[in-house]
């Protein structure tokens, strides 16, 4: 399990001897907090927590109070500092660089975790001010099995209801369980993890975007259709950034198109997806039952489900997820990793059962393998049971 994985990861390392700053970053209600207040109870350690998740920005002299909290309890031996939200933080990652040099300098036994919602900001601080001093783990959504395991979903509840363990337990109040995903999970990431936090100058543009990718998950669109249907004073390098804030805070992705020319790969129209199927669902208006029945809606919920399992599975990796299409010809995602190649075609109702587009790219590229994921193909509860590295493994 992902959650199980990074646990233990964070153990391990909080337990060595002091060395770097541990850094867990992820979009909200991926059960970041959860992770660091269980590894504050077995580490058997004295620790501090505090976070910085207020409407108002935190300044310096607040992260340094907390500092001198940690400090305190590290007079006697090892002692842990857990900050979380710190990208609120202002100037967050000039004085933690200050306090952990102070500190590396007197000895002192504290080991830092900062815990993040915007990946994106969090990584800029980093290799802003705090250059070897760090290390990085990235959370991501929960996986189908994660999601399985704590509220004993089949794989169609997944597919529409996504991997907000919070939202779970309100699936039986419709309207309720879409509150809560606009206003705690939506409403807060964009106004709090993004325009609180970076230089907007177009904000109702973003929410726009944000709406457009959520319509059109699974669908290549280039930039300038994009332009046309959001019909605002824009322009491409905007959308493509907005689009990266809106990636970076764990909500929405454009895929780049398959090619050995990367230039040519950066230039593409971006395939949009979503990292969170609930996000579709949510904006749509349309209940599980209505989404159903919808053939076409549904094939295109699906290969979002696969597409966001893909992207959330090698977070922080060193595979690639991007589509490929050549004409008329199309492979819904493709997996890259050096010289491996994956390639993959999702299948269902209302989806197209020609496959000439993935013979098409197994002839032109000779891909380690080719999967069908659905219909005569890999069922799709077991697609995204299995982890990615097992597809590219020869």
């Amino acid at each position: 399990m992902i959650r199980q994985f990074i646990h233990d990861i964070l153990m391990r390392r909080l337990l060595e001897p002091r060395r770097f700053i541990q850094v867990l970053a992820g979009p909200r209600q991926v059960g970041k907090t959860t992770l660091a207040r269980q590894v504050m109870e077995e580490i058997s350690t004295p620790s501090h927590y505090a976070s910085a998740d207020e409407p108002a920005l935190k300044g310096r002299e607040w992260l340094a109070q907390q500092w001198e909290i940690g400090r305190l309890k590290a007079r006697e031996g090892n002692a842990l500092l857990v900050l979380d939200e710190i990208q609120k933080v202002h100037g967050w990652s000039e004085s933690v660089k200050q306090l952990w040099d102070t500190d590396t300098y007197n000895k002192t036994p504290l080991r830092i975790l900062l815990l993040g919602s915007s990946p994106l900001l969090i990584q800029s601080g980093l290799t802003e001010s705090l250059a070897g001093r760090f290390e990085i783990i990235l959370a991501p959504h929960w996986s189908y099995s994660e999601i399985r395991e704590a509220f004993h979903w089949d794989v169609e509840h997944y597919v529409y209801y996504g991997a907000y363990p919070g939202a779970a337990p309100l699936i039986g109040e419709p309207d309720r369980w879409r509150r809560y995903i606009m206003e705690s999970l939506v409403e807060t990431s964009i106004s709090r993890d993004i325009l609180l936090m970076t230089r907007v100058d177009k904000p109702a543009l973003l929410r726009r975007l944000f709406q457009l990718a959520c319509d059109y998950s699974g669908q290549i669109l280039s930039y300038q259709k994009m332009l046309g249907q959001l019909t605002d004073a824009g322009n491409t390098v905007t959308l493509a950034h907005y689009l990266q804030l809106l990636q970076g805070a764990g909500m929405v992705a454009g895929l780049s198109k398959y090619s050995h020319g990367k230039i040519r790969q950066r230039g593409s129209s971006p395939k949009l997806q979503v990292l969170n199927t609930a996000l579709m669902t949510v904006t749509s208006g349309l209940d599980f039952a209505e989404t159903r029945q919808d053939a076409n809606r549904w094939g295109r919920l699906v290969e979002s489900a696969v597409g966001a399992h893909l992207l959330n599975d090698t977070l922080g990796s060193n595979i690639e997820v991007t589509y490929w299409r050549d004409r008329n010809m199309e492979v819904d995602f493709v997996l890259q990793r050096g010289n491996s190649l994956v390639g993959i075609e999702v299948k269902s109702g209302g989806h197209r059962t020609v496959l000439s587009g993935m013979e098409a790219f197994r002839k032109k590229f000779r891909p380690l393998r080719t999967l069908l994921v659905g219909g005569d193909g890999i069922p799709l509860k077991d697609f995204l049971s299995t982890p990615i590295e097992q597809w590219l493994k020869k």
